[in-house]
Parts: C-alpha cells; structure tokens; sequence
C-alpha cells in the first residue's frame, strides 16, 4: 500500500489516465480490420494467405510509423503528437466508412490505421517521463495497458457489423476518437523533465547497442503475439471450429481481455523481480503452450490455452518496457518506437505464418510449431544475454541495463 501512495504522489496522474485512454481508443481502432475481418473475408472470399495479409497490414503501418512518430514526440512533445496523432486517425475511419469497396482499398485505410497503432511511441514516453526509475514499471504498464482497446474492438465491432455491415464500424469509431482527443487535450501535460531535442545522430546510436535489437527481438514475439493473435484468433476459430462471427469475436474478446489487463502486473512484478529473471520464465512457458495449441485440440481446450499464451504475452510486454526508460532515458520517445515497431513486425509475421501454413499444408499446426520454436530460441537468447551481464558486473563494467 506505501508502494502505491508513493507511486500516485511521484507523478501526474491526469497525464497517465489520458495516456492510457489516448492508447486505449487507438489500439482499439488500430485492430478494427481484424475484429471486423470475417465479415470482409465474406465480402470478397480470400484465401488463407490473403486472409492474412489483410489483417497484418494494419499492424505493419503502426509498426513503420512508430519510430518517426516517436522522434517527433521527443522533439516536438508527446502532447502535440498525439493530438496530430488523433486528427490523422479520422482519415482511414472515414475511408473505411464511406468507401472500401475492395480488397486494395481495405488494406490501403488497413495501413493508414496504423497511425492510431503508432500512437504506443507518443502515450508510453509522455506518461512515464513524469514518474522516477522505482515507478517506471507500473507507469509504463498502466499507459501500456491500453492495449486492453483490442477487448473493446472484438467485443463490439463483430456485432455492429452484424447489425449496420462492417463499414458502419468504422464510421462509429470515430465517436468515442472524438472524446478522446478532447480529454486528451484537456488533461494531458508534458513533463517537466522532458529530455531536450538531440541530434539525429545522437538518437540513431541506440542501433550499435545490441540490446537495442535483442529486445526488439524479444518484443516482436511478446506485443507481436498479442496483437497477432488478436488480428487473427477471429478468422481462426470460424476457420478451425465453424462457429459463428460473433462468437468467435467473443472468444477472442475473453484472450485479449486476459493479455491486456495483465500488463500493469507484469511491470509491477519485474520492478521487483528483475525483468530478465521474469522473460526467462516467460518464454518458456510461452514457447510449451503453443506447441501444444499446435496439436489442435477440441474448441474448450484451445480457448484455455490461448488464454494463457495471453496472459504470457501481457506480462512480458510489461516486463521488458520496464527496462526501456532506465537505460535509456532521453531517448525513450525513440527507443519506444524502435522497439515498438519491432513488436509491430511480429504482429505482422503471424498471422501470415499461420495463413500461409494453413494454406499449404491445410492444418494451422506447423505454423504454430514454427511461432513456439521462435520462442524457444528466444529463451536461449534470454540465458545467454543474463550470463553476460552477470559477467560484465563481475569484471567491474559499469552496466547500463537497470538490477535484475
């Protein structure tokens, strides 16, 4: 409880709330392609592999605008950049809405919604900078939690779309942007402690740091996972189990509900734990779960697992973002983006992966095998880099990665 009364006393709560609902309204327009995807897949009947281009597309947009998004939001102040963010938002909404009579129009307003993805390298930096390195992992989890926008998404957008048609959705999302962006503006206030605008140079260093890339790996299955899934459980279930659209947007509600809320937790516990410590554990769990989700079991046994896998995911989003802000505290605006646009990539990758498996081979099994292997790689990655830490601080290195 002291821990907590410190945490609320050290920062400033208005900005952390609008960050997280700046986030939180965006990742949810973020995955609209993928909440509403059966009901696209209806209107132009697409093949497994297209099935997933279409919904990693968006993710792929967010993930390329991450980076330039977080520069400006370092150089210019998070508050502005998300409010431009906001504004930019409500053009591939309206696309979506009044037209969208293709395949190529879907995917071209799919990649401009990956502006609204973008806006995790604005919310996370403008949160956290108002809180000391001992708060960072809860700030940074509660802002991140906004990821929960995806429960908002699948819950609701499958019956709109039942309701009005699929393009409706996307004219209805512009509501609740439009709140947001008031509160936003309102309450929403740069920190003080703001590091000042360096040269390009200087941010761009962070890629001869190998963590840099390491950690991006490892968030690119982590956020990449959860947000993979997301785009694709729905498509998923109809596929493998024929239930309906609805239910299967509320199965995947229940697995992203699980992933989303968890992150807080997972930033709360590597605070204590370490998060190298908590990663280890994590993919490893992570890599046994898939593998067994790759053997296709009944419906009621494949919904627990992934509710796992979610939780697995929530957790190490909010573990490693608790190490960003103490290594690298001026360039967290950047790095954020950096390592974000890698989780971005993930999200990409997998449901490409499971719809190109699943058209060659006609089962979901191998790409599920393949994502679990990736897992396994990166629980041997995770050993390796802690025994060179372990090394380093024994030699007398200085190291710039926060205490495990």
């Amino acid at each position: 409880m002291g821990n907590l009364k410190n945490f609320l006393k050290s920062g400033h709560l208005p900005t952390l709330l609008s960050s997280f609902l700046y986030f939180d309204i965006s990742f949810m327009i973020w995955v609209m392609v993928g909440a509403t995807s059966t009901f696209i897949v209806q209107d132009f009947g697409l093949t497994p592999a297209e099935k997933g281009l279409m919904v990693g597309i968006p993710v792929l947009g967010g993930s390329l605008l991450r980076i330039p998004m977080g520069l400006l939001a370092d150089r210019f102040g998070g508050k502005r950049m998300g409010m431009i963010g906001m504004l930019l938002t409500i053009l591939p909404l309206t696309w979506g809405w009044l037209f969208g009579n293709s395949l190529t129009e879907v995917q071209a307003f799919g990649f401009l919604l990956g502006i609204a993805g973008a806006s995790f390298a604005v919310a996370l930096p403008l949160a956290s900078r108002w809180y000391p390195p001992e708060h960072q992992g809860l700030a940074m989890g509660i802002a991140g939690a906004g990821n929960s926008g995806t429960v908002l998404a699948t819950l609701f957008a499958p019956r709109i779309a039942q309701s009005i048609g699929w393009h409706g959705v996307f004219g209805f999302a512009l509501i609740p942007l439009i709140i947001a962006f008031i509160i936003f503006t309102i309450f929403a206030k740069d920190s003080p402690n703001a590091p000042k605008p360096q040269k390009l140079s200087q941010y761009f260093g962070i890629v001869k740091i190998k963590e840099t890339w390491i950690f991006s790996f490892f968030y690119s299955l982590s956020f990449g996972g959860f947000v993979g899934l997301t785009s694709y459980l729905g498509i998923f279930f109809v596929d493998q189990y024929g239930i309906s659209k609805v239910m299967a947007g509320d199965f995947v509600t229940i697995t992203v509900f699980a992933g989303s809320f968890i992150r807080p937790i997972g930033g709360y516990i590597a605070d204590r734990l370490g998060g190298i410590n908590l990663l280890i554990r994590l993919f490893g769990l992570a890599a046994a779960v898939l593998c067994i989700i790759g053997f296709l079991p009944s419906l009621y046994v494949t919904l627990p697992l992934f509710i796992i896998a979610m939780l697995i995911f929530g957790i190490a989003n909010g573990a490693i973002f608790q190490v960003i802000p103490t290594r690298f505290p001026r360039e967290v605006g950047i790095l954020t983006g950096f390592v974000g646009a890698a989780g971005g990539l993930g999200g990409f990758f997998l449901p490409n992966i499971l719809g190109t498996f699943k058209g060659m081979t006609g089962s979901y099994a191998l790409g599920f095998w393949w994502i679990g292997a990736t897992y396994i790689a990166a629980l041997l990655i995770t050993v390796w880099l802690q025994h060179a830490w372990k090394n380093s601080n024994v030699k007398g290195t200085k190291s710039r990665m926060p205490a495990m």
